[in-house]
């Protein structure tokens, strides 16, 4: 049997990771400014990670949610005290993709419509409902096209009012990142999610906070839309939640209240998941890392917007998009092979930083003269 041939691979194969660093099989190293999509939040190898998890693959590594899992209730009070939504309610599941296509059915479960509002430039995932509100026409198969999504312009207030007022009720939800990640590294206005806010509550729709890519305390709030100072009902989340163990999950406001089967997963809040989660956040928390991606983030975005040659640097905290003109498309690859730094990218030619939270400073440099000597080569 062969692999299923759907990845574009760099010729690098990776053997070990520290930190901020990774080694390939020729002992030669690396830095890792991308976390592989976002998902290693307090660096590779960390000692109480692997320590939790260690202790945990000792005693047990799965039981079913038919039984107590008093880990899960560990999570949830933890994740309820640093992310600064105590009165949520917390549903566990394994990736990004399950937890937005949860947070879509139960905004309909809710209200009993059907509607969507999603957004150019969105990625919510590649499973059925998430996929159809994701903005790439080519990962839709034609079983997954549906006419409940409707999809408007980003930030655009006016297309959003309108949208309501032809449809408001039959609007289940809206779903939006904060900041888009796939879509290149693009804001969210803090006056477009209040007005999101606003409208949701006034029709009685559901309002999704996609905070899989831009949440766990990369943007240097704990979710990216808490910048804008409002609450939403629902926020999705994964990436950064397990430091690479898959696991995901959704945040639900105390308005939702739940009913046996209403929602279910196999391997949702399983031991081992629910282990690597409390590393993240208690690793987060001791180790104040949503301060240092606030801090080493926005030293980044200073320095970056320095550089004559760049079209627009867009971010906040350690979630940076570096957009190029199309003559410098080869910077991103002469990163990786010629300075050993991982980055990642968005089309058409945006260089996505998405470093674990505890990257310092020096790194930063380390990357910021690489570039510079790309651009200045090219």
């Amino acid at each position: 049997m062969k692999l299923f041939d759907v990845y574009p691979i760099n010729p690098i194969e990776i053997v070990k990771g520290d930190g901020s660093y990774v080694y390939d099989v020729n002992g030669i190293e690396y830095l890792d400014l991308y976390g592989g999509h976002a998902v290693i939040s307090i660096g590779h190898s960390h000692p109480h990670y692997i320590q939790r998890i260690t202790d945990q693959l000792h005693k047990l590594g799965f039981y079913s949610n038919s039984i107590e899992i008093p880990l899960q209730k560990q999570l949830a009070e933890l994740l309820g005290k640093v992310s600064g939504k105590k009165d949520y309610q917390l549903f566990l599941c394994n990736s990004g993709a399950e937890a937005n296509e949860n947070a879509l059915k139960l905004a309909s479960f809710y209200n009993g419509r059907k509607k969507v509002l999603a957004f150019s430039g969105s990625f919510h995932g590649r499973t059925s409902l998430a996929v159809s509100a994701t903005d790439n026409p080519k990962i839709v198969a034609p079983v997954n096209e549906t006419d409940n999504i409707i999809f408007l312009p980003f930030n655009d207030e006016e297309a959003l009012e309108k949208a309501f007022s032809q449809y408001g009720e039959e609007i289940s939800s809206v779903i939006i990142e904060g900041i888009q990640g796939v879509g290149g590294i693009r804001v969210a206005s803090n006056s477009f999610l209040q007005k999101i806010r606003t409208l949701t509550s006034q029709y009685n729709a559901i309002f999704i906070a996609d905070s899989v890519q831009c949440g766990y305390g990369r943007s240097g709030e704990f979710y990216s839309h808490d910048h804008a100072a409002i609450e939403a009902d629902i926020y999705s989340m994964a990436k950064g939640m397990g430091n690479g163990f898959p696991i995901g999950a959704i945040a639900i406001s105390p308005k939702i209240k739940p009913w046996f089967g209403e929602l279910g997963t196999t391997f949702g809040g399983n031991h081992l998941a629910c282990v690597a989660a409390l590393a993240v956040l208690e690793t987060m928390e001791k180790e104040q890392l949503m301060q240092n991606a606030a801090r080493v983030g926005a030293y980044l975005l200073q320095e970056l917007k320095g550089f004559d040659k760049v079209n627009e640097v867009r971010g906040k905290g350690l979630m940076i998009g570096i957009d190029l003109p199309e003559e410098l498309n080869q910077v991103k690859k002469d990163l990786l092979f010629k300075n050993h730094i991982f980055t990642g990218e968005a089309k058409p030619n945006v260089i996505r930083l998405l470093p674990a939270l505890n990257v310092r400073e020096k790194e930063a440099d380390r990357f910021l003269e690489a570039l510079k000597e790309r651009l200045n080569r090219l």
